[in-house]
């Protein structure tokens, strides 16, 4: 198996009180009670409403050599795959590299236009990593989340970097970051303040 000499990192919008999802999450209302629609459009203002200030950061955002995701990410599906979901992103997801998605039931590769194809991992975050870093070869590896996803990977010590946006609203219950993972030391190495989000980027040291 090819070895990786690039980063693993995460990339994540939360609340200012950690959440990226609220409750009660549906395929009509993916990011539950968001305090809007549920469609994250709150929580991903800085990206859809004032994309020219945070240009930078956006354009950061798909230039891994492979992505992970959970299956909660991906889709709404539950259980079987007993429909051909293939994400919420269209024929064309923005991703252009393999992207590795967690579940527990199996099911083939599904090719996407613009290069992209979704790989489904159902024996593990450990697994799917080293797939990612085959994958990526020198590449960087992002893991897109969830939160519950991110947690896993930061519990394991398997994140090298840690990307947060965070914007100034609050949920006050949902999918958090940092749940359940182990005190962490982090090094700041980057931070910047636009109109609808801060940006800190974190190296999570050994």
């Amino acid at each position: 198996m090819t070895t990786s000499t690039g980063r693993v990192v995460c990339d994540i919008t939360i609340s200012a009180d950690g959440y990226s999802a609220g409750l009660g999450q549906t395929e009509e209302r993916p990011f539950g009670d968001d305090g809007g629609d549920g469609s994250g459009e709150q929580l991903h203002a800085w990206m859809f409403h004032t994309p020219d200030e945070n240009r930078a950061e956006i354009d950061r955002l798909n230039t891994a050599g492979a992505f992970i995701m959970g299956r909660n990410m991906f889709g709404p599906v539950r259980g079987e795959w007993d429909r051909q979901w293939n994400g919420w992103w269209g024929g064309d997801p923005p991703f252009h590299a393999p992207v590795f998605v967690l579940t527990h039931h199996p099911r083939e590769p599904q090719p996407m236009d613009g290069g992209t194809t979704y790989h489904f991992v159902t024996d593990g975050i450990a697994s799917a990593l080293a797939r990612a870093r085959a994958a990526a070869g020198d590449g960087d590896v992002t893991v897109l989340g969830g939160a519950t996803t991110i947690n896993q990977y930061l519990a394991a010590g398997l994140i090298d970097e840690l990307r947060l946006h965070i914007v100034p609203l609050t949920l006050g219950a949902g999918t958090r970051l940092f749940e359940g993972v182990p005190p962490l030391k982090l090094e700041q190495v980057a931070s910047r303040s636009a109109s609808r989000v801060t940006h800190l980027t974190y190296h999570v040291l050994p």
